[in-house]
């Protein structure tokens, strides 16, 4: 009766976690765009979605991905066959034991009336599908922690779920173990099936029992005769072997009594099997009602994310599945670190001690931003370097096992954190790739705010001179860079320049317009000389110093071997670090 009623109650909170997390697919949304759709327009969405799906050629394409990728997992496969074989140990062993045992009451025993957890082949098919978890879970430690790859760190929900389940699995073996040893239910069992035999009868079961079964019994100790195993054996094949199989099927089961046997008896007056019953129980209840806020809900997820990317075309599909889609993926990263083995970027992390520039730490920065948790500017800041510190190359999204569109997922998010006018230095570049990927997709005013927003933070900082007056006139500065900076400036090889202009004629920004000085402030000649005069206000207010395109024309042309791209570079380094520090000052007076 109390198992009973606490599975219901387990699946009560399970179905209720469902809901809960679900109802996250339709509420949260990446960016000021998909924040604008309704939940209930959402839902509408993905209903006419699923629908015109299935009444479509489409639902082949659905079959064959459910098929293929789903069951089979043929991506992971591709991607590397010692983690397919472990993900499919753990995946399957994990299931079967759930809808095979777990849930018995509602599957087997409605396809098997005759059904008894003790009885072959179930005996033998739970302590198979508990091997093969064990083995996955030894192949996954193996991998993580002895195979020298590059790996994401192992966050705290990775070792919640592998703790839940090595809980489960430990405690059920030992329950199986405990049982298989008891003498107290042995007893139980031979009042309710064999009562009525004489006293011989039943010492020689005692012994068939103790001999063939791993009872350990207080008084019957062996070797017995051939003559009392005989008899023995009668009596069990007329009241026990129609529910009782021989132990040693449940190898594991079987192999932890043997162990245990010393301990047997001081465990069967201890009541052992109750206590571990209660604690794989309660393991069990832990495990389905925490699936839902788990790691572990990918295997709901996964699948939806697998199949939604398979029928879902860029530029066709309703923005509102879109959106719902890229929430789904979020729950459908399993974190196994695939997309960060094949970044290349993740190098960078070496040296920038910001984990989300690995893809696989992104994802839990972007739940945080979906359900509008609320971050300060220096954790916005920090997530929008990870985000930014990418190629764009698209390795991450072609090997993750789960079919997550990575790369739109960044792009999406940066688009949003853009928009809340966080400056991002990084798309100062007129080469800055992503911004040339979004310029098709908005507005030319939208497409050039981030940029103007980044240069005005620097000009701020720097107090550089405003960009809407390019045509200053050139007058000797404070000898001293803005923020209290000095540099070497390339050794100041600028002292050489004696403005010849042939930097100027070999630079492409500058032939890119008729009037240069005009839209770029000062050319690269101007730059040079303004360095000299250490007018350094000057050149960090001109748009020309962030339009170079680092071509090195001008530094290979210049006839007195100027170093003028490097200074260039330099120049925009202090620039930017000067703006960087000064939030950081900012930042401390105000903690």
């Amino acid at each position: 009766m109390f198992k009973t009623g606490s599975l219901y109650v387990a699946l009560a909170f399970f179905g209720l976690g469902l809901v809960l997390k679900i109802s996250t697919w339709f509420r949260h949304s990446i960016g000021d765009d998909a924040g604008k759709i309704l939940p209930t327009t959402r839902m509408a969405a993905a209903g006419k979605g699923i629908l015109a799906t299935l009444l479509s050629r489409r639902i082949f394409k659905l079959l064959e991905v459910f098929v293929g990728d789903v069951l089979l997992q043929r991506r992971l496969l591709r991607h590397e066959f010692l983690s397919w074989f472990a993900h499919m140990c753990i995946f399957g062993g994990f299931m079967m034991l759930l809808v095979m045992h777990a849930l018995s009451k509602f599957t087997t025993s409605v396809l098997f009336p005759s059904y008894q957890s003790t009885l072959n082949p179930f005996l033998f098919l739970r302590d198979l599908c508990g091997a093969l978890v064990i083995l996955g879970v030894a192949l996954a430690i193996y991998r993580r922690f002895m195979r020298k790859l590059q790996r994401p760190p192992t966050s705290p929900m990775d070792c919640y779920a592998l703790a839940i389940v090595a809980l489960i699995l430990v405690s059920g073996v030992l329950l199986e173990a405990s049982k298989i040893g008891s003498y107290s239910l042995y007893q139980d069992m031979v009042a309710a099936y064999a009562g009525r035999e004489d006293e011989a009868t039943l010492s020689a079961l005692e012994a068939y029992w103790v001999e063939e079964f791993a009872v350990v019994s207080p008084a019957v100790h062996g070797p017995f005769d051939s003559d009392t195993l005989t008899r023995g054996r009668a009596l069990h094949e007329v009241s026990c072997i129609e529910c009782h199989s021989h132990p040693r099927w449940a190898f594991l089961g079987y192999a932890a009594a043997q162990a245990m046997k010393p301990l047997a008896l001081a465990a069967d007056r201890a009541d052992l099997s109750t206590i571990l019953f209660y604690l794989h129980f309660l393991a069990c209840w832990l495990g389905l009602a925490y699936l839902p806020f788990s790691k572990m809900f990918h295997i709901f997820s996964s699948p939806l994310s697998l199949m939604a990317n398979a029928v879902m075309e860029k530029g066709r599909s309703h923005p509102a599945n879109v959106a719902t889609r890229q929430i789904i993926e979020l729950d459908a990263c399993t974190h196994c670190g695939a997309c960060t083995q094949h970044c290349s970027v993740a190098v960078a992390f070496a040296e920038i001690p910001n984990v989300n520039i690995l893809p696989s730490e992104k994802i839990a920065s972007i739940k945080q931003l979906a359900a509008g948790k609320r971050l300060t500017a220096s954790q916005l800041s920090t997530i929008q370097q990870g985000m930014h510190l990418c190629t764009n190359c698209y390795r991450c999204t072609a090997v993750c096992p789960v079919g997550i569109n990575l790369q739109e997922l960044w792009l999406s998010v940066r688009e949003a954190l853009l928009q809340k006018s966080l400056p991002e230095f990084l798309l100062l570049s007129p080469l800055a790739l992503y911004r040339g990927l979004m310029q098709e997709s908005m507005p030319p005013d939208r497409y050039r705010a981030p940029l103007d927003r980044a240069r005005e933070a620097i000009s701020a900082a720097c107090n550089a001179e405003a960009l809407q007056n390019p045509r200053l006139v050139l007058e000797p500065g404070s000898g001293k860079m803005p923020g209290g900076l000095s540099a070497s400036l390339a050794s100041n090889s600028f002292s050489s320049c004696y403005r010849c202009m042939t930097c100027t004629s070999a630079c492409p920004v500058v032939r890119s317009y008729a009037d240069p000085v005009q839209v770029l402030g000062l050319l690269p000649h101007q730059i040079m000389h303004a360095a000299g005069l250490r007018l350094w206000d000057l050149i960090l207010g001109a748009r020309m110093l962030w339009d170079c395109l680092g071509c090195y024309q001008c530094q290979e042309h210049c006839p007195m071997s100027v170093r003028t791209a490097d200074i260039i570079y330099e120049l925009k380094n202090l620039a930017i670090q000067s703006t960087i520090d000064r939030w950081s000052r900012k930042s401390g007076e105000k903690s």
